[in-house]
């Protein structure tokens, strides 16, 4: 009997190989759990149509917003592991909603296979240029430590790094501002524009071309050195705060159980996508730094920043608004 087991599995391989090899033979499902026009999705358009060229296939980005990531992230975790659903994910997605959510319904260390990172990008802190009066860093501080005032800050939902870099603001400068989350950070934009909230600690890769058009004023940058698309703005760190740092991430993930064969292909592909210098320029401009590595440094990023999440959002009580 476990003779005959072996030939059978003996005939079968070459067959699994060869499926393999065919891979991918219909279109890839590009899930972004955010609406569409903020950094992510931004991010998801880049990057569809340039791994459309390098598989042959057609790669559909749908947007699956809701609940912080955690409906778009669900639809991953849930998919076939056959490599045809992928997911654009954020810092959030992957480090910090555990801590956040208390049922949450999966786990996004074991539930997902890392492909790639993708990103880093620093926050800005910024107010509207035209319906705001506060004109730098030091008028913020002032604003918020005035218990006259009701200083808010937008988020592109709760557990997002908008949130939780405002958080660690808020215990760093020991000011009050109260956090307002969206439905993404396109809508928080708006309302920021328009005056409806005071300020953002936004990813700058949604931010920047508002700030070069002269809708939003940036007051400083959340990485410990400046940023280079921003190089008159200062750091955070150097404002008086020389120990505070964060900055948002990104990377591609995909279901867990997906067969090593396509988890290196795909990250074959999009290296070789980062890699071109017309790709790597239009990266740059969104203000994110370009980071392609392995799956592996993916893997050991994820549960890095898990762990330091963990510390933050227990540390401050951070709660859902």
């Amino acid at each position: 009997m476990k003779l005959k087991a072996s030939l059978i599995a003996a005939l079968l391989l070459p067959l699994a190989a060869l499926a393999q090899d065919a891979w991918p033979s219909r279109p890839i499902t590009f899930v972004v759990p955010f609406p569409p026009g903020g950094p992510t999705d931004l991010m998801a358009r880049l990057i569809g149509p340039a791994l459309s060229k390098r598989l042959n296939v057609p790669v559909v980005v749908e947007n699956r917003a809701g609940a912080s990531g955690n409906i778009g992230t669900g639809q991953v975790v849930r998919a076939k592991p056959d490599g045809y659903t992928i997911l654009l994910a954020a810092s959030g997605n992957l480090s910090a909603n555990q801590y956040l959510y208390p049922k949450l319904g999966f786990d996004p260390v074991k539930d997902l296979t890392p492909i790639i990172q993708i990103s880093k990008f620093p926050l800005v802190l910024e107010v509207s240029e035209t319906n705001s009066k506060i004109r730098s860093f030091k008028d913020y501080v002032e604003a918020a430590r005035n218990p006259a005032n009701r200083v808010t800050f937008g988020s592109a939902s709760n557990g997002t790094p908008q949130h939780l870099g405002g958080e660690l603001f808020k215990s760093k400068a020991k000011v009050e501002i109260d956090h307002i989350p969206y439905k993404g950070a396109g809508p928080a934009i708006v309302d920021l524009m328009g005056g409806q909230i005071t300020s953002m600690f936004d990813i700058l890769g949604s931010s920047l071309p508002h700030i070069k058009s002269g809708k939003l004023r940036p007051l400083a940058v959340t990485t410990r050195t400046r940023s280079p698309q921003l190089p008159d703005v200062p750091s955070i760190s150097e404002l008086g705060y020389p120990d505070f740092e964060y900055y948002a991430w990104h990377g591609i993930s995909t279901t867990a159980g997906t067969p090593k064969p396509i988890v290196t292909r795909l990250n074959t592909e999009i290296q070789a996508i980062f890699a071109e210098p017309a790709f790597k320029e239009k990266w740059l401009e969104i203000g994110s730094e370009v980071v392609a590595g392995t799956p592996e440094q993916f893997e050991a990023l994820i549960k890095t920043e898990a762990g330091k999440m963990q510390t933050l959002i227990k540390g401050l009580n951070i709660q859902l608004d």
